[in-house]
């Protein structure tokens, strides 16, 4: 071995000492002198060479001894004889210098493997990862079928002397048995999802009793076929709710096929044309059955408050969703109002007093539904107070009006005042948001242990979770109209002053676009109660009216409207734009003939601000989700994270695709 070592550092001084004579011999005829002085150089030249050559085969071999504990008793150490493989290699040459008997072993040869390149014994290896001073290969290495965890080190040229360049060491541990029982163990993993046929209702309603059968079982039918493959358990609980436990390896293929289940139920309809829809909650990566099964109801409450007919996925810290692209339909009832507005009675009951809080530059559906809640305090004699930015909104008109009331004296307050002056005893009601990031004010959603939050959009990944209560419709057209729902139940008549409830009925006109989109019947309910209670209608129209200056901005942004898809209106705006203007340019695009959706896109701040809009044909709350923003599914909108209304553009033109092409 010390032989093939020296061999490899041998420097050629013999041949450099030849090619010198023969210049010196050249010399002597022209010059003797000349040719004297070369020899002396010559020699000393020689010595010194031979001298460093000695002593860099020295220092190679005493690193080689002090690392293998000595090479002439390494056929005796247990370094030799160790079962994980060991190579020393030079990073500059790549050359291989020394490997081990198991190293020889997992090559499968040992005469022709030293001063070979060790990326030609082991095809593809890297070393860049010692030269960044990292002891660990970043991946597994795949070798002749077996995969390896590779540790190593280097010594540089500093350390031995008389070498240039750098040695490595690499230990290379065999856990291909390891990495196969892992895998082996994540593919078996458990996977529990809850299935439910979220509008049974709906579907016993719409066909005869003598049906209602024929009907559940072809529903079961394509839930047996779908989960057969994975060769899991399907256990139906109750009448319309059904147990599905399977195995990890089998959720890629569920995933990548975006749980087509909720296309084939559709395929199910009822007498009266009542499709039959999916809601199916999925819980993964838990530690724990009982874990497993929470995330599983989780995933199935997210799917239900997002509207239903769709698939949510929850994992240690995550959801992810599929479908949830249809139309979503009433399916709320007048119990559940009831309960929740008895519930938040006595929430107020408990309390001393009530913050009410909207999002960040609150609009009129905010402020009315604010309002409602505040009339709601006032009725049970406790102290509410709106936590509102007064620069920063969309409702300067409706707040002068408001303040003008004895009863709002002092009503509003900053986010930062209320955090100063929260108690332990405070209710925090948030209306028109559940996402935390969207509230007014974090700081004072963070110190308030009682919170009760009244929202219609769907949600998203990130939630409000610590809630006292939740009344949460993805059904219903906005928040005011929730909030008018818990009015009937706790107030008198007269309770309402005429200016709650025309901010209230303007924020139903705002969200439904003057009662042309996601308008049921319990919307038109929730208007005539406010109309009763004194709002005039004229009133509140005259709310929405804006100036020359907005209306000349608005048509501006329309001039420059794109098609995408032959149905999608888009405009990015280079330059900054009001809001409520841009709101109202998202929603005039919709005029245009043919026109199914519309963004638009403008900075604002340090981010760029997004308005979509929807007839109801295309969801723009799934779009705008993956941008990082939320609503519902006919209006959208949010702060982007990026440079410029460019980029925000790409991004949303991605997202799009990605929509169509599911």
């Amino acid at each position: 071995m010390n032989r093939k070592i020296s061999r490899i550092l041998k420097t050629n001084i013999i041949l450099y000492s030849l090619c010198l004579v023969a210049f010196v011999a050249l010399a002597i005829p022209v010059s003797p002198v000349l040719a004297a002085v070369e020899g002396v150089v010559v020699v000393l030249v020689f010595l010194v060479s031979r001298r460093n050559s000695v002593s860099a085969q020295k220092s190679v071999k005493q690193y080689m001894e002090r690392f293998a504990g000595g090479m002439d008793s390494a056929r005796s150490s247990n370094m030799l004889y160790a079962p994980m493989g060991m190579v020393v290699f030079d990073l500059d040459s790549s050359a291989i210098l020394w490997g081990n008997d198991r190293f020889q072993e997992m090559a499968g040869r040992s005469e022709d493997l030293f001063d070979v390149p060790i990326d030609d014994v082991i095809e593809g290896f890297r070393t860049h990862w010692l030269l960044e001073g990292k002891r660990e290969h970043p991946e597994l290495v795949h070798w002749n079928g077996r995969q390896y965890r590779v540790y190593g080190s280097m010594s540089r040229a500093d350390e031995i002397a008389g070498v240039k360049g750098s040695l490595a060491t690499t230990y290379w541990l065999d856990v291909t048995e390891t990495e196969e029982m892992r895998l082996t163990l994540q593919e078996t993993r458990p996977v529990a999802a809850i299935l439910m046929v979220d509008n049974y209702e709906d579907l016993m309603k719409a066909c005869p009793e003598s049906k209602r059968s024929a009907v559940l079982a072809a529903v079961e039918e394509k839930i047996g076929q779908w989960t057969a493959d994975a060769e899991g358990m399907l256990l139906k609980y109750d009448r319309d709710r059904y147990l599905f436990l399977f195995e990890e390896r089998s959720f890629p293929g569920y995933a990548e096929r975006r749980f087509d289940l909720l296309d084939q139920v559709r395929e199910v309809v009822a007498g009266e044309g009542v499709a039959a829809t999916l809601s199916i909650g999925v819980g993964r990566d838990a530690d724990s059955y009982d874990a497993l099964l929470k995330n599983a109801a989780l995933a199935l409450e997210m799917a239900l408050s997002r509207g239903g007919d769709q698939a949510v996925v929850k994992d240690r810290s995550n959801f992810d969703f599929y479908g949830g692209r249809s139309k979503t339909t009433e399916k709320r009832t007048k119990v559940k109002s009831r309960v929740m507005a008895n519930a938040l009675g006595d929430l107020m009951d408990e309390v001393e007093r009530v913050y009410v809080m909207g999002h960040k530059y609150a609009d009129m559906d905010c402020l009315g539904a604010a309002a409602g809640v505040c009339a709601i305090a006032r009725k049970r004699g406790k102290k509410a107070q709106i936590v509102m930015d007064l620069e920063n909104n969309a409702v300067h008109p409706m707040v002068k009006k408001l303040q003008q009331l004895p009863e709002y004296s002092g009503m509003f307050m900053s986010g930062t005042e209320a955090f100063l002056r929260v108690q332990p005893d405070t209710l925090l009601v948030v209306v028109d948001t559940n996402r935390p990031g969207s509230v007014e004010s974090e700081q004072l959603l963070d110190a308030c242990n009682r919170v009760a939050v009244i929202d219609h959009h769907r949600r998203g990944s990130s939630y409000i979770d610590k809630m006292a209560l939740n009344f949460h419709e993805a059904y219903a057209s906005s928040a005011s109209e929730l909030v008018t729902e818990l009015l009937q139940y706790l107030l008198e008549p007269g309770d309402l002053l005429r200016a709650e409830a025309e901010a209230l009925l303007a924020g139903i006109v705002l969200d439904t676009k003057n009662f042309t989109n996601r308008a049921g019947s319990r919307t038109f309910e929730a208007a005539a109660y406010l109309r009763r209670s004194g709002a005039d209608t004229a009133d509140v129209q005259r709310m929405f009216q804006s100036d020359l200056q907005a209306m000349i901005s608005r048509y501006d942004i329309l001039r420059r409207a794109e098609l995408y898809r032959e149905n999608l209106a888009i405009v990015a705006l280079e330059e900054e734009c009001d809001r409520v203007t841009a709101a109202k340019a998202s929603d005039e695009l919709l005029t245009i003939k043919g026109v199914q959706a519309s963004f638009v896109l403008y900075p604002k701040g340090d981010g760029v601000y997004i308005s979509a809009r929807s007839l109801g044909e295309v969801n723009v709350q799934v779009i705008v989700e993956d941008l990082g923003g939320g609503g519902n599914s006919t209006t959208a909108g949010g702060l982007l994270a990026y440079t410029s209304a460019g980029e925000a553009k790409e991004k949303l033109l991605a997202a799009i695709d990605e929509y169509f092409d599911k």
